[in-house]
């Protein structure tokens, strides 16, 4: 074991849980499964052939890979290896993934079958870059997994340091502006330590179900259920009747899922089967989540299930948590009180705390924090602060009762006739209206106001029709609802109604997409 410090590493958590649960059930995947101890096994041979095609301690390996029964052992390969590992969300256009491609200078690409065609056409665009496929070598790459075959089932006899990045991992970058952020060994670990202690105390009798992507927050949580012999039940994505049969068939005992997606549940026919299943943990974050959405959750599925986190790409994965006991009416907007291992400041420009109560611009000191961005250090310089703090860029304020409410977004913020509007307090109101499915506000230019305070509305759809009808009428009526609840200066002034609110890669609202598409029109 490596001893530090700040105590066992990534690699030695993965170790441990490997030693630990060997025979038990670790992955299932569309009725196939690994245990622990073949998992450990088919982690070690990866890491194995990764050195031998010249991948070795701290080379930078991008992976190009759909959910499946492959996801977390090639993950913890590259851990195993040394290797620091560049997810790419395979939604993504080619001509995205070749730019982040280019920024991290990765030296191979490791690809599932079902993508063989842009692993081709990223060699077409970087001739330099090899390609390793696995269990294919449709695309042009050489078939990793059948190299790992005759590899021993011992990993990499290499010494990682705490400092040593294990991932480098893009964020979904609604400033417009590309950042990787990078997390090490002990970084790693930490995040691990971080959910065990803040969100759930996971055990062996318990099984979480993963249908959204891997490469971010729901793979968080594959180590903590790893650690302590939990299953991870994964699917290929999410689709509602699916997701809910799993849960009630597979014995899910916690789930991690962006708002989006539990409104989409909420509807389906198999929803109510839940309240009668295994099912202990309902955790949520990632984007605000409407209130008649949680509200109704409950009132299906009980308060004591819910569990709400806030954090980041850099910092994950809880900053802060909203328990169930306070998920109670005054509390709901709340993003909760600051984890356990977090220390938490609200800060002005200047970086000086603001008084108590006002709001500021979020900062964070853990040990789950990032290193920093790659190759970006003037962005370095003005994210992260001396003695371990980090600027979030989020806007918030501490009430009295120690809660952190989430304003937006610094760049979110819409300045209008002198008054600031954080959009997701205008978004939580109109969230309430019966016709008002999904919303996102944003600010466009406004020649006396200098932006004006616009909603972007996804209708429900038995109130389409009337609003097509009268839209003159529709916008006066969300207009004179946001106003009964809100002052003046922050009721929206413009309405813009669309078929769906455009989603990042991690189904948070894209603001800057609406921003991009709506100014330029």
């Amino acid at each position: 074991m490596s001893a530090t410090a700040c105590g066992p590493l990534y690699r030695d958590l993965i170790d441990q849980g490997a030693r630990w649960h060997g025979p038990r059930t670790a992955i299932e995947f569309e009725g196939q499964s690994l245990t622990f101890t073949e998992v450990d096994q088919l982690s070690a041979r990866l890491a194995n052939a990764f050195h031998a095609a010249g991948l070795g301690h701290r080379t930078r390996v991008a992976l190009l890979l759909d959910n499946g029964l492959m996801s977390v052992p090639v993950d913890f390969a590259c851990v195993r290896a040394g290797i620091d590992r560049v997810p790419l969300n395979s939604r993504l256009s080619l001509r995205e993934h070749a730019h982040m491609l280019r920024e991290t200078r990765v030296s191979a690409l490791v690809y599932g079958p079902e993508l063989a065609g842009r692993a081709a056409e990223l060699a077409a665009e970087l001739p330099d870059l090899t390609l390793l496929g696995l269990g294919t070598t449709e695309g042009g790459g050489s078939d990793v997994v059948a190299a790992a075959a005759d590899q021993p089932t011992t990993p990499p006899a290499i010494r990682v340091e705490p400092d040593d990045v294990v991932l480098t991992l893009f964020t979904s970058g609604t400033t417009g502006t590309l950042k990787a952020a990078q997390h090490t060994q002990a970084s790693y670990a930490a995040i691990c330590r971080n959910v065990l202690l803040n969100l759930l105390p996971a055990g062996p009798d318990d099984a979480m179900l993963h249908a959204a992507s891997l490469i971010h927050a729901s793979g968080v949580f594959v180590l903590p259920f790893w650690l302590r012999g939990g299953r991870t039940v994964i699917m290929r994505g999410f689709e509602p009747d699916a997701y809910l049969a799993r849960i009630v068939e597979d014995g899910i005992t916690a789930i991690n899922m962006v708002p989006t997606m539990l409104g989409m549940l909420l509807d389906r026919p198999g929803a109510a089967a839940v309240a009668d299943s295994r099912l202990k943990t309902i955790i949520y974050g990632a984007s605000p989540m409407p209130r008649p959405v949680i509200e109704r959750a409950m009132a299906m599925w009980g308060q004591h299930r819910f569990w709400q986190y806030y954090g980041q790409t850099e910092c994950p994965l809880t900053i802060s948590v909203l328990r169930p006991e306070d998920h109670v009416a005054d509390l709901l907007g709340a993003a909760g009180r600051p984890a356990l291992d977090v220390e938490l400041r609200i800060v002005d420009a200047a970086g000086q705390d603001v008084p108590a109560g006002e709001p500021g611009e979020i900062a964070v000191r853990a040990p789950q924090r990032m290193k920093g961005y790659l190759d970006a250090p003037a962005l370095n310089a003005e994210t992260l602060l001396p003695d371990g703090w980090m600027r979030t860029r989020d806007i918030g304020r501490i009430c009295d009762r120690g809660y952190l409410h989430l304003l937006d977004r610094t760049s979110d913020m819409i300045v209008t006739g002198g008054y600031n509007v954080y959009p997701r307090e205008v978004e939580d109101v109109l969230a309430a209206h019966p016709a008002v499915a999904e919303c996102a506000v944003i600010g466009l230019a406004d020649p006396q106001w200098v932006e004006a305070v616009t909603v972007v509305v996804a209708l429900r759809p038995d109130h389409r029709a009337r609003a097509a009808a009268d839209p003159e009428g529709f916008t006066e009526e969300l207009r004179a609802f946001a106003g009964e609840r809100l002052a003046g200066y922050k009721k929206p002034r413009r309405v813009i109604v669309v078929d769906a609110i455009p989603k990042t890669a991690v189904g948070k609202l894209n603001r800057k997409a609406l921003r991009d598409t709506h100014r330029a029109g």
